[in-house]
């Protein structure tokens, strides 16, 4: 390739600028390690700040590592805590049935299990916080075509001819990771045969900062609050019912809302757009190879069922990110492949675990089997009774639980 199109020796590629790759760009750039972060889409389109009802729900362990990299200031006002969650059973034309299981914030002591923010939010702030950054170097509107892996260094060509090399190439560009096709990492996964519908509503009584989970015979529907009057929804459906459902007028399309959930909130309306997502498990077969690493959905792709998505990813960013930094601070060379493999032996056991046990709650909650559904609403009910599991419970779906990455208890690496 002509020199002349070729960066210097960044310390670490990241392919991929949703969230997990600006993060990670982040959390290595402030610790001193140089980052160039190559994103598909240009910048306007990751910075248009439309409501469009998407929204994460942040695990209180993931909240501090935003506070860490400086960026949870910038969003903080945006978001919304969630004081309490609430899961039942549920069908269409009866509204909710009795909780099984009920937790409050109030029963950890470090405070809200979790916030919610939206995308354009957490967006906006990750782009202020990478232009500020002196390690860090931006590629918009830029993609990918070939990679390649020798002793020394990683090399990615660009669809315009230019090429970046770095010492590591971190892979955060999806459940379709081209960076993980190109290094012939297999991947294991199913469909769920399910379908998420996504939008946001306002309602005329407040939500009290209270998420609440329907299980619905075809799949679950999260009701998750934003800050004022609105709450974000993530409704799974049967393929050929959600695409029904989505082609409805939008008052058809609440009216179907409406008779799943009930009007605990008062008269409701939709905000913003409304999205499909194909649900599916997809599970890499390794998470590292030499040179290389995958972050988030690169890595696994996980069922909604509990939200936990964008926090697995920022877990593998704050693990990874721990595993380089003190890796340069040792000497190593960082993209030696037993330097990553520490990576990988730090997040994939524990992300596949969690991936199969949410799998498992869908296929266990997503029916209509009476005797099915008298059983686990009695084994749930009994955690809900038993205040040692109900900590356990809580604590986990807070992310404190585990080998908890540095950035993610709150501290600097």
């Amino acid at each position: 390739m002509d020199g002349s199109n070729e960066d210097g020796l960044h310390d670490v590629i990241v392919v991929g600028g949703g969230l997990n790759g600006p993060a990670l760009a982040l959390a290595l750039a402030q610790s001193g390690l140089r980052t160039v972060v190559i994103d598909a889409l240009p910048e306007a389109a990751r910075a248009a700040e439309d409501f469009d009802g998407r929204a994460y729900a942040l695990a209180l362990a993931s909240q501090r590592m935003l506070a860490v990299l400086g960026l949870w200031s910038r969003v903080a006002d945006r978001a919304q805590p969630i004081n309490e969650v609430k899961a039942s059973d549920g069908r269409a034309g009866e509204g909710p049935a009795p909780l099984f299981l009920h937790f409050e914030s109030g029963e950890i002591e470090e405070g809200p299990m979790g916030f919610m923010l939206e995308d354009r939010f957490l967006r906006g702030a990750l782009i202020e916080a990478m232009a500020a950054e002196p390690g860090i170097t931006r590629l918009s509107g830029e993609t990918v075509v070939a990679q390649e892996i020798d002793a020394g260094e990683a090399r990615v060509t660009l669809a315009s001819g230019r090429a970046v090399r770095g010492r590591v190439l971190a892979g955060c560009d999806g459940r379709a990771s081209g960076t993980a096709v190109r290094a012939g990492i297999r991947r294991t996964g199913w469909g769920y045969g399910q379908t998420a519908l996504v939008c946001a509503i306002e309602h005329d009584l407040p939500h009290h900062g209270i998420a609440q989970q329907f299980f619905m015979p075809s799949g679950p529907l999260a009701m998750l609050p934003l800050p004022g009057n609105r709450t974000a929804i993530v409704w799974s459906e049967r393929d050929e019912t959600a695409k029904a459902i989505q082609s409805l007028d939008d008052t058809a399309y609440l009216e179907a809302l409406r008779l799943r959930v009930g009007d605990y909130l008062g008269g409701i309306r939709l905000v913003g757009k409304r999205y499909t997502y194909p649900l599916s498990l997809t599970l890499a077969n390794s998470y590292v190879a030499p040179r290389l690493a995958l972050v988030g959905d690169a890595a696994h792709g996980v069922h909604p069922i509990a939200g936990q998505g964008l926090n697995l990813g920022l877990r593998d960013v704050g693990a990874l990110a721990e595993v380089l930094v003190e890796a340069q601070r040792r000497g190593e060379d960082i993209g030696a492949l037993d330097v990553l493999e520490r990576y990988q032996r730090w997040r994939r056991f524990d992300s596949t675990l969690l991936a199969l046990g949410m799998d498992t709650v869908n296929r266990v909650f997503s029916n209509d089997n009476p005797l099915l559904r008298g059983v686990r609403d009695l084994g749930l009910g009994a955690v809900s009774a038993l205040p040692g599991l109900r900590r356990r419970f809580i604590r986990e779906a807070a992310g404190l639980s585990g080998e908890v990455p540095r950035l993610l208890r709150g501290q600097a690496i």
